[in-house]
This record gives C-alpha cells, sequence and structure tokens, in this order.
C-alpha cells in the first residue's frame, strides 16, 4: 500500500471541501478521479503528497515513497538543453558506467588482494549496472523525447519554450525517473493525438501506479481501471474506466433512491396508521407501537442529485445551398512557414468534419482562413458563419457577463438575456462579475452562449471542450449530435471527436487529407497507413541487408582465410578463459588463513599468478591481432 486515507475530512474555514474520504492505492493501479471544477481534486493530491494536513481523519503514506507529481500547468524552469536535462535523471547510472571502466582499467594492472578486492567491486557493479540498465539510459531517453514530441528539440534551451512545451518535457522527466506513484494533474492538455496515443500506451507499461485527473475520457477509458468521484463533498470508488463508471453510477444511484422511496413510503405508512389511531383506546397500543418503529428506524439519505448541466442549443434561420464549402489548391502560411501545400476539401450541408493534426500543424489557421473567405475558399449561397475561439480573445474584458450578451443582442430583454445564459450554466450571481474574472470554465461557457444567439448554419469551433467539465461536455456533445446544420471543429478530446464527427480532415507533412466516415474509420485507416509504412520500411532494410551480403561476396581463398582466423580466435578464447580460471584459484588460496600464514607457499602461489598474468597478456595481444 502506497496511500490511504482513513475517513479524510478537510476544509478551508467554515467551507467543508470533502468528508469522510476513505481508500487506498495500492502498487501499480491505475485510479483516475473526476469531479466538478472547483470539487477538490487538487486538494485531495495536495493531501497525499504531505503538503496539507486534514482537518480530520489520518492519511497514510509509506515511507520513502518515490512520487512524481505533474502539476495542471506546472513550470518548468531550467537553463540546460532539453537531453541535457534527461542526462540528469541518470547521474548514477552514467557514473556507474564510468567508474566500470575505471575499474577494468585498474583490474588489468592489479594484482594478489588489490586484485580480488577491485574483482568484488566489479562484481557488485556489475549487478547494479544489470539491476538499472545502465547501458540503456540512451535507448530510454530516446524513446521518451521522441514519444513526447521533442525529437528535433534535443538542444533546446528549456527556458526558451513555450508554457506547453514545458509542461510535456516535465512529463516526460517525471516518466524517466519511474516514481513508484505518479500523480497527474490533467496531462492531456498540451498534447496532440499522435503524443496521446504514445503516452497511452507508454503508461500501460508503467512499473508504478497511476493516478491522474483529467477531463479527457477516452484517456481515462484507455488507463485506468479504478474511478474515483468527488461530488457534493463525498468520494465514492468506482470499479472500473469512465465508460463502466457512468454505468455504475447511474446503477448505484437508481438503488439509492429505490430504497429511499421504498423508506418513505413506509414511514407514510406507520405515520397514517399513528395519526388515525393514537387517540383510539382500542388502537393506542399498536399505534404507540408504531411511533416506536418509527423512532428505531435509521433515516436514509436522498441520493444527491448532481445540479442540472448547461443546455446548448444550436438553431439557425436559412438553410444553406447542398455544397457549403469548397478548398482548392489552398497554399497556407503563417510566420514564414508552409503549412498546407495545395490543399483540396469540399464539404456538404450536415456534415460535421473534425480538423486533426499535431500540434503547430495549422487546425487553428486554417479555420480562420474559412471563416475570412481566402481566395482559394469558395463558401455556397447562404452560409453563415458563428465561429467559436479556443482563447475567448473576442470577448470584452471590461464588460459584465450580461452586458458581453446583451450588446451583442441587444434585440433581447434582459428577462431573455438572463434566460439564455442560466440555459448555459450562468446564474444571477455571475451576471454582474466582469469578464476579465472569470474562470475558465465560466469564460466557455459564455462564449458558447453567444454562439448559441448567432444563429450560424455552418459552425466554426476551436479547441471548445477546453475548460468545460464532465458534465457540461456531455452537454454540449449532446447538442451538436442533434445539430442538422454544418460543423467544422478542431478539438484534441478524442471522446468528443468520435461522438460528433462524421468526417475528419487531417493536416500532416502540408498535406490536407480527406477521411470519409467518423473517427473510428479514421482511426483504423491511420493504423492500416502505419502498418504499411513499417512494411516499407521493412522492405528496404531487407533489400540494404542483400545489397550488403551482395557486395561482401568473398572468393573461396577469402573464405578459408576468415575460416582460419575464426578457430584460432575461438582457441585463444578458450585458452584466455583457462587462465582466467587459473588465476581465481589462485587467489582462492591467496585468501585463506592457513595459506596466507605460510611464507613459502604464498611466493609459489604469487610466481604461479605472475606467470598466469604474463600468459593472459601474451593471449590477449595475440586475440587483438586475429581480429
Amino acid at each position: 500500500m502506497l496511500v490511504s486515507f482513513d475517513k479524510v475530512a478537510f476544509g478551508y474555514g467554515d467551507n467543508l471541501i470533502f468528508g469522510g474520504a476513505a481508500f487506498s492505492i495500492n502498487e501499480g493501479e491505475r485510479i483516475g478521479l473526476i469531479g466538478e471544477n472547483g470539487a477538490g481534486k487538487t486538494t485531495l493530491i495536495k493531501l497525499m503528497l504531505g503538503r496539507l494536513e486534514a482537518d480530520a481523519g489520518k492519511v497514510f503514506i509509506k515511507n520513502g515513497l518515490k512520487c512524481g507529481y505533474l502539476e495542471q500547468d506546472g513550470g518548468y524552469t531550467s537553463g540546460n538543453t532539453v537531453y541535457g536535462e534527461m542526462l540528469d535523471v541518470f547521474k548514477e547510472e552514467i557514473s556507474a558506467v564510468e567508474k566500470l571502466s575505471s575499474l577494468s582499467a585498474k583490474l588489468a594492472v592489479a594484482d594478489g588482494a588489490e586484485y580480488a578486492s577491485l574483482a568484488a567491486e566489479m562484481e557488485r557493479l556489475n549487478k547494479f549496472i544489470s539491476a538499472r540498465g545502465c547501458f540503456d539510459v540512451e535507448v530510454k531517453i530516446k524513446t521518451v523525447l521522441n514519444g513526447m514530441g521533442f525529437a528535433c528539440m534535443y538542444d533546446r534551451i528549456i527556458d526558451t519554450m513555450s508554457g506547453g512545451e514545458k509542461t510535456r518535457m516535465k512529463l516526460a522527466r517525471l516518466l524517466l525517473e519511474e516514481p513508484d506513484l505518479l500523480i497527474l494533474d490533467e496531462p492531456t492538455n498540451h498534447l496532440d493525438i499522435s503524443t496521446l496515443f504514445w503516452l497511452e500506451e507508454y503508461l500501460q507499461s508503467f512499473g508504478g501506479a497511476v493516478f491522474v485527473v483529467s477531463h479527457d475520457r477516452y484517456f481515462l477509458d484507455r488507463i485506468v481501471k479504478k474511478t474515483f468521484e468527488l461530488e457534493n463533498k463525498t468520494l465514492t470508488c468506482f470499479n472500473g474506466n469512465y465508460t463502466k463508471y457512468k454505468v455504475l453510477k447511474a446503477e448505484l444511484y437508481a438503488r439509492r433512491l429505490k430504497e429511499y422511496e421504498a423508506q418513505q413510503e413506509e414511514r407514510a405508512k406507520l405515520q397514517d396508521y399513528v395519526d388515525r389511531n393514537i387517540v383510539r383506546a382500542t388502537t393506542a397500543k399498536s399505534a404507540q407501537s408504531r411511533v416506536k418503529q418509527l423512532e428505531k428506524m435509521q433515516l436514509a439519505e436522498k441520493p444527491f442529485t448532481p445540479p442540472k448541466p448547461p443546455e446548448f442549443n444550436f438553431r439557425y434561420d436559412a438553410q444553406p445551398y447542398e455544397n457549403v464549402l469548397e478548398i482548392t489548391d489552398l497554399n497556407l502560411e503563417r510566420g514564414g512557414k508552409r503549412l498546407i501545400n495545395n490543399g483540396n476539401l469540399s464539404l456538404k450541408r450536415g456534415q460535421k468534419l473534425a480538423l486533426t493534426g499535431e500540434n503547430g500543424a495549422g487546425k487553428s489557421t486554417l479555420l480562420k482562413e474559412i471563416l475570412n473567405c481566402g481566395s482559394c475558399i469558395k463558401v455556397g449561397r447562404f452560409v453563415k458563419f458563428a465561429y467559436y475561439d479556443q482563447e475567448s480573445a473576442n470577448l470584452g474584458a471590461g464588460n459584465t457577463v450580461l452586458e458581453e450578451l446583451w450588446f451583442r443582442h441587444n434585440g433581447y430583454t434582459q428577462t431573455e438575456a438572463r434566460a439564455a445564459l442560466a440555459r448555459c450554466g450562468l446564474f444571477a450571481e455571475d451576471m454582474q462579475k466582469p469578464v476579465s474574472a472569470l474562470s475558465g470554465g465560466e469564460r466557455a461557457k459564455l462564449a458558447l452562449c453567444i454562439l448559441t444567439c448567432e444563429q450560424g448554419n455552418v459552425l466554426l469551433l476551436d479547441e471548445p471542450t477546453n475548460h468545460l467539465d464532465l458534465p457540461a461536455r456531455e452537454s454540449l456533445e449532446k447538442a451538436l449530435r442533434e445539430f442538422d446544420g454544418t460543423l467544422i471543429f478542431v478539438s484534441h478530446d478524442r471522446y468528443f471527436v468520435s461522438a460528433v464527427a462524421t468526417c475528419v480532415a487531417e493536416i500532416e507533412g502540408g498535406e490536407l487529407r480527406f477521411y470519409g466516415g467518423g473517427y473510428g474509420e479514421y482511426s483504423a485507416a491511420k493504423k492500416l497507413e502505419r502498418e504499411k509504412a513499417a512494411a516499407v520500411k521493412e522492405s528496404t532494410a531487407a533489400d540494404r541487408e542483400k545489397e550488403r551480403r551482395e557486395n561482401s561476396y568473398r572468393s573461396k581463398k577469402q573464405r578459408a582465410e576468415d575460416e582460419r582466423r575464426k578457430d584460432l580466435a575461438a582457441r585463444i578464447e578458450k585458452d584466455i578463459s583457462a587462465c582466467e580460471r587459473e588465476g581465481e584459484e589462485i587467489n582462492s588460496m591467496l585468501a585463506k588463513p592457513g595459506v596466507a600464514a605460510d611464507y613459502v607457499q604464498v611466493c609459489a602461489l604469487m610466481q604461479k599468478l605472475e606467470s598466469v598474468k604474463n600468459r593472459l597478456d601474451a593471449l590477449y595481444k595475440q586475440y587483438e591481432t586475429v581480429i
């Protein structure tokens, strides 16, 4: 057991965050923690790390626990290069290899007791090197750096990186450190789809325990085996991934509600009997017994009903023509970098297109190019765009929430504006908040509310699920599935993409490729492409090997000479092994107390050892000439 909570409670002043939390984390477990923003997920992590003390209950942390923690936007400060920073993780391993080389040199000239001591030290060092995989350091570093998207950035100085890159760098270092417990707070926020797939595969084979807070339901489904939920100041544990948790939670709620309603019905019947019979002399005794039943009955608590999630409803006035969008021979550049070469894409009314690709590939840039109707982009008649910006940069920071919606749609009455905001999860207490003071989730809800009021028949959405909690994401998914207009969106949320997209376009290596069908078909097509590429690579490697063999053709005389040298090398290796065994036997004799006390015998053994050493030197020199 690594960490255990026993009826733990924590709050800030009179504000209880959660109470009665009880769970344990064991070696190798995979656990996901979910809950609304502000439910106390980060607080729970800080209690696990010992950074906060519980108000009640006990937190047990295993002595010597090696814990790695990736904060949600954990900065990383270092003047080191990317590769140099990763080498820093393996100081002991690198030092051990260097020490082994030094010991080997000393052993070559040592004799007697010094030789035995060095040999013992070398044996211990070899065991350490084998256990820690010291010779695999370079492979480990390159595997993680390449998987995390740093393949071409080994010499980059970390302090010059963006915030997202620094967070990825910290995660890469944590993976290499291989802690007993890896705690990840929203690890997928700054990862593109290819890196996400790699990270999921890596974590599935990770030796330590993993505790992850995430809104990425696809990630949770692939990684976790247990799901913890913080809701209504209570922690509930479910066995299974996110999809299984949804089923189990619904079953638990239905069971508790049924038990509560059955008890309420029974209490009502008992109370009704008491009310009708308590004053009658003939039935007062039986009524009194029912009063006692009511008093002894342990009241079942009504199961908590979560707050109603936001409701998004996308409508439009006029329907566009069948051909909504046509992109022909588009060359897209930004900052001197060519993002798309001769890109082509056509979209029909009602299609829902997901734009995918690595970070920086040009997805958001293409979305803005479509919005601005660039020269290579033809838009169908009666198309009305409505655009969602992932950074909410188009919101007026100085306006209040109500003003921001009202000024954009001044035909609304105040009641209509307030009702629209309330449907999207912004209530009376939020109306006079300045936009600049809103949380990320609140800003996203405001921007989505404005989007619903735009009544666009073609929606352009740039990362619409960022900052939304799970209920809000699921509500948005439902609304977009029911929307019968056209949709073009960028999202790293694969669960969201899978639920909404009817087709996919990928930007990769300057190409814009279209895939008909949803995310499942796209994933299958990409897998087939990778398999074909691997087959081509394997075929190319086989051709190179064949060419090498053909170029290394030798004459009969050359082959005979090679065989002779090979046989001679084998005989020398055999003689070397025999000499080394003889030397070990002599050293064993010298280590015996009875022999060490006999000066004459010691001298004879030392002379014999010297003779063996001279033979070994001669054999090694001969071996070098042969090979």
